[in-house]
């Protein structure tokens, strides 16, 4: 295998790691707080301390990546994350804890944008849909299987699993993509990353992710509520989103690339909406999860087609335009607590409709966009080339 293979293979493998090490907590709950001396609540907190710095930073994280070279940010963010994952592994209070779970949010920030940026280099321009799909597809893989493996280590030992998560980034900085650090006159842009083309497909993401793949909370409440569902039940629903994602990936990015990203965006924008709103009209768990289900195939084919628009926005600066849009796209699904619960007390049909209008208002983004520049990733030189 060549080093440009295995390469590859990590670039992937690093989209898996960033969704199960933020969502790896969630089983853990109960006996974290056990551990640490304090309530469950205080230390689901920790799902928060991740996710704000992890949004936050990635408005700048893509671009400074980018200067300083990818090869580096990336080792030097695994290796962070590693230790930072060791800390929440050994932290003897909830404070320490938090605070690890924090710099992991901060190190994530500068992997996921960067390793896409150098997917985007290292892959044919031909064959960039279908990477991207692979690459959704493994995302995807993280945040399903993140309760599993959060489950079984705290079957054995809650701080099991956040000692794999620090093995796997250490083994992961040793095969970083490629791209070296772009100082003076070859340093990427800011300025494009305020133009027409980032801003409409940062709100499609914050739109359409508010509207759809935040919703997960709110099917949780309204299957326990409304369906009486036991919890186990729950989570079988709840699942087949992501599942949904980790088959079709691959296919959609083959899709996408036969039919142009942004017309499936388009397409998978309004199928994901209709079967939103049809979620709140289900009366039975079957055509609850399969309503679920099938939104989660569309939203796929969304997110692989909004990130393949991404990564052709700015060619100058693809890690910087791909941080920014998941900024929003992150920002969006904290806002769906505070837009849907305020519904889904006065109806809980009336928060899935609003939540598929909102979905529906990035349709007119997403036709609006200006078609891409003519160049590619793989036009920067020296930042993406790669020896096999």
């Amino acid at each position: 295998m060549s080093l440009k293979s295995v390469r590859v293979a990590a670039v992937y493998a690093g989209g898996l790691l960033g969704p199960l090490g933020g969502g790896v907590v969630a089983p853990m709950l109960p006996l974290v707080a056990g551990s640490l001396r304090t309530t469950t609540g205080a230390v689901a907190t920790a799902l928060t301390a991740y996710f704000i710095p992890f949004a936050a930073l990635q408005l700048v994280s893509g671009t400074l990546g980018e200067r300083w070279g990818r090869r580096r940010s990336v080792r030097i963010a695994y290796l962070l994350y590693a230790l930072a994952s060791l800390g929440c592994a050994l932290a003897p209070s909830l404070l320490p804890f938090l605070a690890a779970r924090a710099a992991q949010g901060a190190a994530n920030a500068f992997t996921s944008p960067l390793l896409l940026a150098g997917l985007a280099g290292m892959v044919p321009k031909e064959r960039l849909g279908r990477a991207v799909g692979r690459y959704s597809s493994c995302q995807a893989a993280g945040q399903s299987f993140a309760p599993l493996v959060g489950g079984l280590a705290a079957a054995v030992e809650w701080r099991i699993g956040f000692a794999v998560v620090a093995v796997t980034a250490v083994l992961l900085s040793l095969a970083p993509p490629p791209g070296d650090p772009r100082p003076g006159a070859a340093s990427p842009p800011w300025r494009p990353l305020a133009g027409r083309r980032v801003v409409l497909l940062s709100l499609s993401a914050m739109l359409t992710y508010a509207g759809s793949a935040g919703l997960a909370f709110l099917v949780a409440i309204y299957a326990a509520d409304r369906l009486r569902l036991p919890s186990e039940a729950v989570g079988l629903v709840l699942v087949g989103f992501g599942v949904a994602g980790l088959v079709l990936g691959s296919v959609w990015g083959a899709v996408s690339e036969r039919f142009g990203a942004r017309r499936c965006a388009v397409l998978a924008t309004v199928l994901t909406a209709m079967l939103v709103a049809l979620v709140g009209w289900t009366g039975a768990s079957g055509w609850l999860a399969a309503c679920w289900t099938l939104a989660g195939a569309a939203g796929s084919l969304l997110i692989v087609a909004l990130q393949t628009l991404t990564v052709r926005a700015v060619p100058g600066n693809t890690g910087g335009a791909l941080s920014v849009v998941a900024a929003f796209r992150f920002g969006g699904g904290a806002l769906a607590p505070l837009a849907w619960l305020p519904l889904y007390a006065v109806a809980p049909a009336l928060a899935f409709t609003g939540a598929a209008v909102t979905t529906l208002l990035a349709v007119p983004l997403l036709t609006a966009l200006p078609r891409p520049s003519t160049a590619t990733p793989t036009t920067q030189a020296h930042s993406t080339t790669c020896p096999s």
